[in-house]
């Protein structure tokens, strides 16, 4: 009788063992009765009928899908080889358990062949460039295609977008000889603003040296003026006669002769003069001979 009640304990302890169930938190658990879905059990101790209730733990942590790599023929008949991750999470663990039997091949199916029509209708560099705006319009279409499935697409990411190995190739020699152009145009311009800066360096320097010139011969004529000037009043206040300016004359004329010119002009006043000196030597007779008596 004893060995009895232990068995019966036993079992009890059994059973009551099947029935308590522990959820972690980053599951969702979905009781069904005798088949049918009944509820959804949130994270910590669930009880289940034994025998009659099954208990399905569902993963809602955020998730990756890799997506295989595959050929796609881009707009300009280029083959380049594509693949993605994709990222998400279950927001209804219901949805996710009963309206798809696999969503891992459904959502990769989905992936590849809507990544083939967003590459198709692009043309290789600008593909090759618009990685984010691919991965954007991916996003969106996995989102809404999978809403019915209960899971949220949070992202997706190309991982690598590479054509042939001769295109690679000949992309290279594209680039290279770009950059080459852009660095003679550049060193071309360079040249072109060291002339155009030398050149207007010296134009200045020749205007100012021509100001310079300029303003050395203005003041030498302005100091010429202003001593003409004085000596003209000079001469003036002093009220020189006719045979003091002869006499200057004859000085002048004295230093001419005696410099290492060959010929001399003499102005056209000089018969004015000459008749001043004719004076001057009548003047002179007339004292030596009064001298004389």
């Amino acid at each position: 009788m004893e060995i009895l009640l232990v068995i019966i304990a036993i079992v009890v302890f059994i059973v009551a063992g099947q029935g308590l169930k522990i959820v972690r938190p980053w599951q969702k658990g979905l009781i069904e009765r005798l088949g049918k879905y009944q509820r959804t059990a949130d994270s910590g101790l669930t009880i289940i009928i034994p025998f009659i209730e099954t208990l399905k733990k569902i993963d809602v942590r955020e998730q990756v899908v890799d997506i295989p790599p595959q050929a796609v023929i881009t707009k300009d008949n280029v083959v380049v080889e594509v693949d993605a991750v994709v990222y998400y999470e279950i927001t209804d663990p219901v949805k996710m358990t009963y309206n798809v039997a696999n969503f891992w091949l459904a959502v990769t199916k989905l992936a590849q062949t809507n990544l083939r029509n967003l590459v198709g209708d692009m043309a290789l560099d600008e593909s090759l460039t618009s990685r984010e705006q691919i991965n954007t319009k991916l996003r969106e279409i996995l989102d809404d295609a999978t809403d019915k499935w209960g899971t949220k697409v949070t992202r997706v990411e190309l991982q690598k977008i590479e054509p042939p190995v001769d295109v690679t190739e000949a992309m290279h020699r594209q680039m290279k000889a770009e950059r080459e152009r852009r660095a003679m145009i550049l060193e071309a311009e360079g040249a072109k603003r060291s002339a155009i800066l030398k050149a207007e360096g010296q134009a200045e320097a020749i205007q100012k040296v021509a100001d310079a010139n300029k303003y050395e011969k203005i003041a030498i004529a302005e100091g010429e003026k202003q001593a003409i000037t004085l000596v003209y009043n000079a001469i003036h206040e002093g009220k020189p006669t006719n045979d003091l300016i002869a006499i200057k004359y004859l000085e002048a004329l004295e230093k001419i002769a005696n410099g290492t010119a060959t010929k001399v002009f003499l102005p056209m006043e000089t018969s004015g003069i000459l008749g001043s000196i004719g004076s001057i030597g009548e003047l002179f007779k007339e004292k030596i001979g009064e001298k004389t008596k």
